[in-house]
């Protein structure tokens, strides 16, 4: 294999860990760029959506034939700002030392495999998370344990639907009909629980604060594509947590209305 071949690879799947991890459009052509630039290739075209990676690359003056281009399909998003922190250091690395691509291919494959935290703590902290949300809102102490722990099992809820590869969309409308039917029963335990602080502080878990702030900032890059579709993403999980909700305090209403009309 070529040394350019190598390189591409290498400066692709470094960009790849960063767009699957939640990483900017404009951070991820910036990192591949240095990563192609820093071994001798002058010329360097990067064109990054949040659903695939464009490169093509080649050093100055050589044969049109010796362009090598290649394309990679991004099929899955998470966050795991950890990852892209490493992949920032390994750059830096790469870009002021001599390593040699396998050596960075090794390094690569160890920053994409690491384990992110468990389900467990991250539900905990998703908890803990709705809890002093709530309590910001101007709850009390019974609607903030009771938004630590809605918020809790949401958090795991939507771990382990999107874990089984169950579509985003879907995974939001279930984590808000969830939330809103343990609110519903934290209502019920006492007079002082309301269900309205449990809501708004359970639902922060899942706002999709990650895509608006990325969509906000690749439009002020100049990413205008990628800046739109960052935002659609995030008026669809929006769209979609409302309606989980909504469908549930609607279910409510109905059968309320339908019990009253009964006991008449």
């Amino acid at each position: 294999m070529s040394i350019k071949k190598e390189v591409l690879i290498v400066a692709i799947y470094a960009g790849e860990i960063m767009l699957k991890n939640g990483g900017e459009t404009y951070r991820v052509e910036d990192t591949i760029m240095r990563l192609c630039k820093s071994r001798g290739f002058s010329y360097v075209e990067t064109f990054v959506t949040p659903t695939g990676i464009f490169l093509s690359m080649d050093k100055k003056n050589a044969p049109e034939e010796e362009m090598s281009s290649y394309i990679k399909r991004i099929r899955s998003r998470n966050i795991n700002l950890n990852k892209i922190s490493k992949i920032n250091e390994f750059s830096r690395n790469f870009v002021n030392s001599s390593m040699s691509t396998e050596e960075a291919m090794q390094a690569l494959k160890k920053i994409d495999e690491a384990t992110s935290y468990s389900n467990l703590t991250k539900s905990i902290f998703g908890g803990l998370a709705s809890g002093f949300f709530a309590l910001l809102f101007q709850s009390n102490l019974l609607e903030s344990l009771s938004a630590f722990i809605t918020g809790m099992l949401v958090t795991y809820s939507l771990n382990y639907l999107l874990s089984r590869k169950m579509p985003f969309f879907l995974a939001n409308i279930l984590g808000g009909g969830i939330l809103t039917l343990l609110a519903i029963f934290f209502s019920y335990m006492t007079p002082s629980i309301h269900i309205d602080k449990i809501i708004i502080g359970a639902i922060m878990v899942m706002v999709p604060g990650v895509a608006i702030t990325n969509a906000v900032r690749d439009s002020i890059e100049g990413d205008l594509v990628a800046g739109l579709a960052r935002a659609g993403e995030a008026f669809i999980i929006a769209i979609s947590i409302a309606f989980g909700v909504g469908a549930v305090l609607k279910i409510r209403e109905i059968s309320s209305f339908i019990m009253e009309v009964l006991r008449q």
